[in-house]
């Protein structure tokens, strides 16, 4: 246990004696246990600690007949390498601690390299017309067009007047005064217009009424499509007139004609006062 140093020739009480040997013994055992490699470093600071506690034990409150203030040397030999012992093995790794807090936002770094092109987007929305630019410059003339249709006039008219009174109602007058009739398209015995070409015509008349009331129809294909009246004012004479446009095919007719009896026919003409029937092509069909 090595030499423990004792001053020769002082005398302790029995009590004393033991409560020393009792502590060299506990001390020897701590100091043991320091010592050894496999104690771990907290438990050697704990053992250290109670080897100090027990080391002045005696010089609180005991009354011996040592001199004032002497204490027990402390044991050399397997306690002298408590203070520097063998490092120990790493301990293992504890649990990962729990994530922190956020910190204060950094400063703004510098600005980034131009990042790649990405793809194409959807079409957006049409916006809204902008101002109208100035006029441009005339552009290069185009090329040469196609024949265009022929220039041919397509000519169909007529104007014809009454020579004398009509006496006989229901039938086709007979208009016999020749104003225009350059196609001959108005057959003068007939009294009828006869279509040679297909298309939309416009036809009119104008008829003096004396000596009886007037009924004067406008017929197409034996079909009445103009009805005109006048009444006779006695001593006066008056007038009848009408208008209207027609499409016609090849081959149509178109005439006047007084209807009723008798009594209805009041269509007369001299050499101061005429009747006069005119029609005309407006525009031809071109399919």
């Amino acid at each position: 246990m090595g030499s423990n140093n004792f001053e020769v020739g002082t005398a302790f009480p029995m009590s004393t004696r033991l409560q020393r040997l009792g502590h060299l013994l506990l001390i020897s055992i701590l100091t043991a246990v320091c010592g050894s490699d496999s104690t771990p470093e907290g438990l050697r600071m704990l053992l250290l600690g109670a080897v100090l506690l027990l080391l002045a034990l005696p010089s609180l409150g005991q009354e011996t007949t040592e001199k004032p203030g002497a204490l027990l040397p402390m044991p050399k030999g397997a306690c002298a390498g408590w203070m520097a012992g063998i490092p120990g093995h790493p301990g293992h790794n504890g649990t990962p601690g729990r994530d922190g807090r956020d910190g204060i936002p950094g400063e703004k770094g510098e600005k980034g390299d131009t990042g790649l092109t990405g793809p194409k987007g959807d079409t957006g929305e049409s916006g809204v017309t902008g101002v109208e630019g100035p006029r441009g410059f005339p552009g290069i003339p185009g090329r040469k067009g196609e024949p265009g249709e022929s220039a041919y006039v397509y000519r169909s008219a007529f104007s014809v007047g009454l020579e004398t009174r009509v006496t006989v109602p229901n039938m086709p007058i007979r208009f016999t005064k020749i104003f225009y009739n350059q196609q001959n398209h108005y057959d003068v015995t007939t009294g009828k217009f006869h279509c040679n070409i297909p298309g939309l015509y416009y036809f009119s008349f104008h008829i003096t009424v004396y000596l009886k009331d007037v009924k004067v129809s406008l017929y197409k294909k034996d079909k009445a499509v103009l009805f005109t009246y006048d009444q006779y004012q006695d001593k006066n004479v008056d007038q009848a007139s009408g208008s209207v446009l027609l499409y016609l095919e090849k081959g149509d007719q178109v005439w006047l004609q007084a209807y009723g009896d008798e009594e209805n026919n009041g269509v007369y003409a001299d050499n101061v006062n005429d009747s006069i029937f005119t029609g005309f092509l407006l525009y031809h069909n071109i399919e």
